[in-house]
Parts: structure tokens; C-alpha cells; sequence
């Protein structure tokens, strides 16, 4: 209500206040009660051996298991059905894992807010989306310490390996409109003083706009930036085709799509730090993150995560293979063996520079969407919010066809005119004046490669 009815009306010396009394609640959120304890163990754990580690995820695996086989009805059904008892459970290996079933992410989207819940949840707990990038986005259940487990995570395995805090000033590009609708004009970016965080808007990224997101940077003396990787890029690429100078950051960590190694170099010339890649999502059932020295490791505490080939045996060093997770974090909606929907290819030299007895990832593939132009410029990506809490999306797709003319193509069994003016509407928040047709379709075709894009753009942006 406050978001929608009343912070678009406010000045915004007031939006900034409310940004930071949000920035309050959510700091209380993440960094209260067990974050300290929780971070410090992380940190300890760096330094188990691949014995030890073996023994941490077998007791986590059996730990998990037991829980969901006397809380959860969907895993009492599905582990009942597999042959297992709490007996079998107490004595389960990770050899066991390959004979309970995978979980589909329509199952989840379908049962995630009934019998994938545990009757015995922690308090606090919230539904968050996911990013939906082929389809509906997922809900996923987060308490007060689950939110404080990944905060630890983050900080543990992200910030402090890149050499920054959170305490350290912050430039975020995420899915937030921190801007009001429609809204054109700067600054394009809000203040939460709470965490020394400056909140760039992901939506209005341009060659006209660039000067003022690099006032932003500088008027807030920024040590950092965070957040959608292919957003930090158009950002940083429009900044050195201006010819203008970004100050220098102590190093940029993208999220949320891949990183390619051209993205990776010029994010790094003109911020003048390292860049750092890493792969999570909301759903947080398995962590990968950049160490001191570049290498991407897979954090074993975070979750089991099985790495397999399209015949369903495991990848060896060298081969890609679907990322199968089985998250130790969240236990009032335990996700196990789910298919999360994205690729990676270990390392073939599995040695670690630092030490730390963690798979190494060679390549996190993920998917690569398009960028979808505006008519003034502005460059963007992540149309998830599209398709929000619409229950009759199964998959949904963005086409440009041109500069003010789109296509979005829904798999459904029928769309209600309610839902499609939503559809609209939020197309229209996102890109402004727009031609826009919705085509309902029984299932929508993937390309020549045989892969999905949730984005198609035919239209190419104009160089200089």
C-alpha cells in the first residue's frame, strides 16, 4: 500500500527517508540474532579437509532428511514412496542421494506454499520471488533466521573474499523501482543511510543519464558496487564511451546473469578494481563465489549440490553438467535434489589457491538474455517482475520487435482480462509508451539452439 499509493508522491528527500527506515528494518532483519555466531562458523569451516567435509554434508544430508520426512507432507509422501524410513535416514549416505526423485520447479511453484512447508517453521517467516527467468517466478519462505544465514553467507563467502564489509559504502542495480513509475528525471538513484547503500534504478540506464548515476557514486564516496551484472556492465560501458571517469572501487560483485569475460574486463578498467562472479538465486540451495585469487568455488556448507551430466551421471573435472541442489539453509521449505535450471563445467585442475578443500567451477554458463532498448537510449535486462503472482503463467517470454513495439508471449491455459491488464501495466511501468500485444500459447518453442531466452531483443543498439 505504502509503496504503490504513497512513496510515489513523495519528494525525494522523503522517498530517501523511507528507503532508509525500510534499509533499518531490513539490516535488524539480517544482521540480529544468530548472524555473529552463524558468519564465524563459516568462516571456520574454510579450513575442513575433504574428509572432514565429507562428514559435514553426510550429517547435514541426514540431518535435512529426517526433518522433511517428519514435517514436510510432500517429502514424507516422495521419501516413504523411495523406501526410506527414519531408521534409513539416520544411517544415510551421500551415495543414497541418486534414489530420491529430483524436484521440478512446477512442483515447486505449485506446492511451495502448501505441502512443501514444514508444520515446524522458525518465526518471522516471508515468501520472496525468485527471478522466474523462464517463467513464473518461484516462492520461496524465508524466516528471521534463515535471512540472517544467508546474510552471514554473503558476508562470509562474497564480501570478505572480494576485501569488502558491510560496513563498506555500497552502489546496488537490482529489480527494486526505487524511482515511482513513469517517473524520468534525476536523480535516478535513492539513499538508504542505514547501510551506506545508493540504490541505483536498473531502469533508466542511458548515454543521457550517465553523469548522474556517476554524481551518485561520487557524492556518496561509493567502495563498492553490487547487483545485476549485465545492468553494472551497460552502466560502466556507457560511462567510458562518454569518456567520463568512475571513481575507483575497491571491487564490483555482479549477480543474476553471466558475467562474460569482455563484461568482466570493462566493468574492471573503468571502476579500476576486480570484478567478482558469483551464482546463488533467491531460492539460496547452493552458493559459488570468486576467492581471493579469481577462482570460483562451490561452498559445500550451503548446500549438497550435484553436478550432472544429461544422462544423469555425475560431471567429472573438465565437463558441464546441471547444477542438482540440495540446500542446507532453509528448513521450513526444504528443497532437495531441485533442479534449479542452470549449468555449470568443474574445473579440470581441482586444486585450490587458497587452500580451501572447495569444488572448483570453471565457467558458471547460466543463461544470457537479451537487452531490450529504449526509445531514449536506456539499455536494460530482468523483465521477471512481469509475470509476478500471476497464477496462470506457466512460462512467459519477452520480444522487441522494435524500439516501442513488444510481444509477450504467455504458455498458459488461459489468462483472465485481469491478468492481462496487469501484463500491461507493468510492461508499460518498465519501458513507458509502448505497442504491446500479449499471445497466449500452449507452449512456447525454444530457439535453434534448443534453449529457452525468457528476453528476445531484434532491435541493436546504436554506437557511437
Amino acid at each position: 500500500m505504502f509503496q504503490q499509493h504513497i512513496y510515489p508522491h513523495l519528494p525525494v528527500f522523503l522517498q530517501n527517508v523511507a528507503v532508509s527506515a525500510y534499509g533499518l528494518m531490513w539490516n535488524r532483519r539480517r544482521f540480529g540474532g544468530i548472524f555473529n555466531k552463524t558468519y564465524n562458523e563459516f568462516v571456520e569451516r574454510e579450513v575442513l579437509s575433504p574428509g572432514q567435509w565429507q562428514a559435514y554434508q553426510t550429517q547435514q544430508l541426514r540431518n535435512l532428511l529426517l526433518h522433511s520426512y517428519n514435517s514436510v507432507p510432500y517429502y514424507t509422501s516422495l521419501l516413504q514412496r523411495a523406501g526410506f524410513t527414519p531408521g534409513k535416514l539416520k544411517r544415510f549416505e551421500t551415495d543414497d542421494v541418486p534414489q530420491i526423485p529430483a524436484l521440478e520447479k512446477d512442483t515447486l511453484r505449485q506446492l511451495g506454499k502448501s505441502e512443501l512447508l514444514s508444520f515446524k517453521r522458525e518465526p518471522g517467516g516471508s515468501f520472496y520471488s525468485s527471478s522466474g527467468s523462464t517463467g513464473t517466478p518461484t516462492s520461496i519462505l524465508y524466516s528471521y533466521q534463515m535471512h540472517q544465514r544467508l546474510a552471514a553467507l554473503y558476508e562470509a563467502r562474497i564480501r570478505k573474499w572480494a576485501g569488502v564489509s558491510r560496513f563498506d559504502s555500497r552502489g546496488m542495480i537490482g529489480g527494486r523501482r526505487v524511482l515511482p513509475d513513469g517517473m524520468a528525471r534525476p536523480p535516478y538513484f535513492r539513499y538508504n543511510i542505514v547501510e551506506k547503500q545508493v540504490y541505483f534504478s536498473a531502469y533508466h540506464i542511458s548515454p543521457a543519464t550517465v553523469k548522474n548515476y556517476l554524481y551518485g557514486m561520487q557524492k556518496y564516496k561509493i567502495d563498492y558496487m553490487v547487483g545485476y551484472a549485465m545492468s553494472n556492465y551497460i552502466l560502466a560501458r556507457f560511462i567510458k564511451e562518454a569518456g567520463l571517469e568512475a571513481p575507483a572501487m575497491k571491487a564490483v560483485l555482479t549477480s543474476s546473469e553471466k558475467l562474460t569475460p569482455h563484461m568482466r574486463e570493462l566493468i574492471s578498467e573503468v571502476y579500476q578494481c576486480k570484478t567478482y562472479d558469483g551464482w546463488s538465486g533467491v531460492e539460496w540451495c547452493g552458493l559459488i563465489s570468486e576467492n581471493e585469487f579469481g577462482q570460483l568455488l562451490l561452498s559445500p556448507d550451503s548446500a549438497y549440490v550435484e553436478i550432472l551430466k544429461p544422462d544423469g551421471t555425475p560431471a567429472k573435472p573438465g565437463e558441464e553438467g546441471e547444477l542438482v541442489c540440495t540446500g542446507f539453509l532453509n528448513y521450513d521449505q526444504p528443497l532437495i535434489r531441485y533442479r534449479i535450471g542452470d549449468v555449470v563445467r568443474l574445473a579440470a585442475d581441482q586444486t585450490t589457491r587458497c587452500g580451501r578443500s572447495f569444488p572448483v567451477i570453471e565457467e558458471i554458463i547460466g543463461r544470457t538474455e537479451d537487452v531490450v532498448v529504449g526509445k531514449d537510449g536506456r539499455e536494460m535486462v530482468r523483465f521477471h517482475g512481469i509475470f509476478v503472482n500471476l497464477e496462470n503463467v506457466v512460462k512467459g517470454q519477452i520480444v522487441q520487435e522494435d524500439l516501442d513495439r513488444f510481444v509477450v508471449n504467455v504458455q498458459t491455459n488461459g489468462l483472465t482480462e485481469e491478468e492481462k491488464s496487469l501484463i500491461a501495466k507493468r510492461m508499460q511501468t518498465q519501458l513507458g509508451s509502448i505497442s504491446l500485444s500479449i499471445n497466449e500459447m500452449s507452449n512456447i518453442p525454444v530457439g535453434n539452439n534448443g534453449k529457452f531466452k525468457a528476453v528476445i531483443s531484434k532491435v541493436h543498439r546504436k554506437t557511437a
